[in-house]
């Protein structure tokens, strides 16, 4: 009795110890404005401890899962974790009822069940890395879960159902708890963080639109690509919006407004700056009344009063249209054409930073009545379009199909009593980290942590726990170890080398309802662990790698490709293709900054494409309500372009000069002919003429 009063007394003043440790710690990380971090692991570790605690009073067989799902599922923001707890369940439940189904029906061929388990997870990594959004998610549940559950059953198939029900369970748990604590208390909006990104990319919208007049598209273009990065990031904040704890989330329909008009408008400086710079390239200037103009929407760009820039819009606009009208007479000259075509751009852009002001400012709002007459751009909305590559998901899951059945090949082979073990955690290696080009430096970074996360499992395993007899002081002694990996997993530079400690740890440790303390399973556990992801780290560089400049190649590749098929009458939604392009672009911004080639034109190259592609795919739409020579001459050149974009092309058979002597002789053409849309296709063809100059003047010479 004494020795146990002893015990009490010591592990009394541990837990004293540690809540001082734990206050000290939560004052040091607020003093570094870590707050948040600090915050996001304190909700993590009581939702955990919750769910461990209503786990093991319904007498769950591994209560543990529970802990290690809270930690997948919690996200910084309340929408976010929410939606991924949906999304987790969903696909842990696929993988349950897929694991069932396939086990069973193979109970006597553990090779053959191994390679259904293999491609089951390699569909399921397909289907993630096709989809791209928060619901990717899902898919690489219902891959991991038939890992987790699947292999380790092989050679124990009878099991797999009990197996299956039980996960289900232990996982629900986590999931309602990881959601409930996010949700309700101290919750962080995804709203807030979606409205400000909003605000800041409109600011930098205006201030960009405005430098455009300047006409000095060397010191503006290089701001513009970032841009692109800031409507990826905006699309995946709205994305959890609907999953968040607010009243009033910002409407569908409204943000693909934005997103529609932004894109537009990267667009739309580029072709105003180009036409202003192309003035002073041939050494004339803008008539008077358009240099005038252009001043008067410098400023206009510049009022920070909404109702004052709301009643200037609108003359400013009507502005536009008059002058526009004026130099496109029925006799204009060539200069007089590109100032027509300039006021329009002119018009256009000030109607579309007057819908994106008046969109952000209520985009919260439910109230849509007035919405659509108000607006001066479309009102179909298009959304944001993911670029999306069957080739290369199937290449990703077809290396994960092959690195599982080599593993499972060597457990089959020696009848390494750890081998699904390893092989379980190996599937999961392959869909939890094969949905980036180089997913091998975060597989170590969770080893790191995975090295961490054994250490601590082991003092906790043979040294702490056997002392501890009380639920209380059991959440008192894990919480320094979870509180600093939590903190740890909200950065994202240190998310995956936190994982490996927060998950490794409640597995480890052996949380059940009792203490076993088995050094031998604990060393072939860690054994496997340590296999499974060292072999993970290879079999991922040599089977799911894509080199950077690879990547980098085969966008510029399926843009050129893209380009061509427009040309040829191929997908003619311009917002469409324009959302694509500004996808694109976002995802070669993150691979131009680690390569160690030089690719300084690249960005230039895609928005060469892009606006190339928009031009074709407008003036293509003339065709039919154009007759005779005219019509034929348009499928022409269009068939030309088509050319200099295919693989042949490359070679030059189609060079610009001759492109642009196609068009000079395609305008004088129109210009003296009688056709109704006449106006309209001279300034289509005014478009495509500065689109293939590829940021320089319409005669072709590129601008610095």
């Amino acid at each position: 009795m004494s020795i146990l009063l002893a015990a009490n007394r010591s592990i009394e003043k541990a837990a004293t110890a540690i809540a001082g440790s734990v206050s000290h710690f939560w004052r040091a990380q607020t003093t570094k404005s870590d707050a948040d971090a600090v915050l996001f692991s304190v909700k993590s570790f009581a939702a955990a401890m919750l769910a461990y605690y209503i786990a093991l009073r319904i007498g769950l067989p591994k209560p543990f899962w529970a802990i290690v799902t809270v930690y997948i599922v919690s996200q910084t923001s309340a929408g976010a974790s929410l939606s991924r707890g949906i999304y987790r369940f969903a696909g842990t439940l696929i993988g349950a009822v897929a694991t069932v189904a396939i086990v069973p029906n193979f109970v006597n061929d553990p090779i053959a069940c191994s390679a259904i388990l293999a491609c089951w997870i390699g569909l399921c990594l397909f289907f993630s890395l096709l989809d791209r959004t928060p619901r990717a998610y899902a898919f690489v549940l219902a891959g991991y879960t038939a890992s987790l559950i699947g292999f380790p059953s092989v050679l124990d198939p009878g099991a797999v159902f009990d197996t299956a029900s039980v996960r289900v369970q232990e996982i629900s748990i986590g999931i309602v708890c990881a959601v409930l604590m996010h949700r309700y208390v101290l919750p962080k909006r995804m709203t807030g963080q979606f409205t400000g990104k909003l605000s800041a990319t409109l600011r930098d919208v205006r201030r960009l639109a405005g430098d455009a007049l300047t006409g000095t598209p060397g010191e503006n273009r290089s701001e513009r690509y970032p841009l692109a990065a800031d409507l990826l990031a905006l699309q995946g904040l709205a994305t959890h919006l609907p999953y968040d704890a607010t009243p009033v989330t910002p409407d569908a329909k409204k943000l693909q407004l934005v997103h529609d008009r932004l894109a537009r408008l990267l667009l739309l400086a580029t072709e105003i700056e180009d036409r202003i710079h192309s003035f002073g390239a041939e050494g004339d200037n803008p008539p008077d009344e358009l240099i005038a103009f252009l001043g008067e929407v410098g400023i206009w760009i510049t009022i920070v009063e909404a109702a004052a820039r709301e009643s200037a819009a609108v003359h400013l606009i009507a502005r536009a249209r008059s002058i526009q009208k004026c130099f496109s007479a029925e006799d204009a000259t060539p200069d007089a054409r590109l100032a027509a075509n300039l006021a329009g751009h002119l018009a256009e852009m000030i109607g579309l930073l007057q819908d994106c002001d008046r969109l952000g400012r209520n985009i919260a709002t439910a109230d849509r009545s007035h919405e659509a007459a108000s607006l001066h751009g479309p009102v179909h909305a298009k959304g944001y379009v993911y670029h999306r590559d069957p080739e290369m998901a199937g290449r990703a899951a077809l290396g994960a199909i092959l690195g599982i059945l080599i593993g499972c090949a060597f457990w089959i082979w020696s009848a390494w009593p750890e081998g699904g073990t390893a092989v379980s955690i190996f599937g999961v290696c392959c869909t939890l980290f094969g949905n980036v080009d180089a997913p091998a430096p975060n597989v170590v970074k969770y080893m790191v942590g995975s090295i961490y996360g054994v250490a601590i499992s082991l003092a906790y395993s043979f040294v702490i726990l056997p002392q501890v007899t009380d639920f209380a002081v059991l959440i008192a002694v894990l919480a320094p170890a979870f509180l600093f990996a939590g903190s740890l997993q909200a950065r994202p530079p240190t998310t995956f080398m936190a994982l490996g400690i927060t998950l490794t740890i409640p597995i480890l440790s052996g949380l059940n309802a009792n203490y076993t303390g088995d050094f031998a399973a604990s060393l072939n556990t860690v054994i496997a662990l340590f296999a499974a992801v060292g072999f993970g780290a290879v079999s991922l560089s040599l089977f799911q790698t894509v080199p950077v400049d690879a990547a980098i190649n085969r966008l510029l590749r399926l843009s050129r490709r893209d380009v061509r098929r427009r040309a040829l009458g191929g997908a003619s939604d311009e917002a469409h293709w324009m959302s694509l392009m500004i996808d694109r672009t976002a995802l070669l911004l993150p691979r131009l900054r680690v390569s160690e080639k030089d690719y300084s034109d690249v960005l230039d190259d895609t928005l060469h494409h892009l606006r190339i592609g928009y031009a074709v795919s407008r003036l293509r739409k003339t065709i039919p309500r154009t007759k005779g020579e005219v019509g034929d001459k348009v499928s022409d050149l269009l068939s030309a372009i088509a050319i200099r974009f295919s693989a042949a092309g490359l070679l030059g058979p189609v060079d610009h000069i001759d492109l642009d002597h196609r068009i000079q002789t395609l305008t004088t053409m129109i210009a003296g002919s009688s056709i109704k849309n006449r106006l309209r296709m001279l300034d289509l063809l005014i478009d495509l003429r500065f689109a293939l100059g590829s940021s320089g003047t319409p005669d072709g010479r590129r601008s610095s």
